[in-house]
């Protein structure tokens, strides 16, 4: 059987943009059992309150709910396991030293396929205030009324 090639995203973390900015963006492999990945495959699979740790020199993602596989019986794990992402050691102890210096917040952002593979995208973000949020809001809101004027226009 030949090998999917692509990009498929599977889950984004709306929530995530909506909570911080986003300052830079990483790829990261993950650590996950076969019943996992075929839920995932199914879109079973919720980043709403997920965030990223590092111990002891790895970085986990924990809260990120992969539902149980319906035919996955005794093979399936607990949906709320912390689950190990794959990245260079280098980057790591880069990411713990902005985290702890710079008091940022490693947020995964979505998941997606990439030939076959599960792929997490993790942010290294900064917690917004109100009034930053109000103001993400009144910007989307302006821009939307001007793209409906210019449609009005043709």
């Amino acid at each position: 059987m030949p090998k999917a090639k692509g990009v498929k995203q599977v889950a984004f973390n709306k929530k995530a943009y909506h909570n911080y900015n986003i300052l830079e963006k990483y790829e990261a492999g993950i650590e996950l059992f076969g019943t996992e990945v075929k839920s995932i495959r199914q879109g079973n699979i919720n980043l709403r309150e997920a965030f990223c740790m590092i111990k002891d020199g790895e970085l986990f993602v924990r809260s990120m709910h992969i539902s149980p596989y319906e035919k996955g019986n005794i093979f399936n794990k607990d949906p709320l396991r912390p689950k190990r992402l794959l990245m260079h050691k280098r980057e790591i102890h880069k990411l713990y030293d902005r985290t702890k210096q710079d008091g940022l917040a490693l947020i995964p952002l979505s998941i997606y396929f990439k030939d076959s593979r599960v792929k997490v995208e993790v942010g290294l973000a900064r917690g917004k205030k109100l009034h930053d949020k109000r103001d993400t809001a009144a910007e989307k809101t302006s821009e939307r009324d001007m793209e409906r004027k210019m449609k009005e226009r043709l």
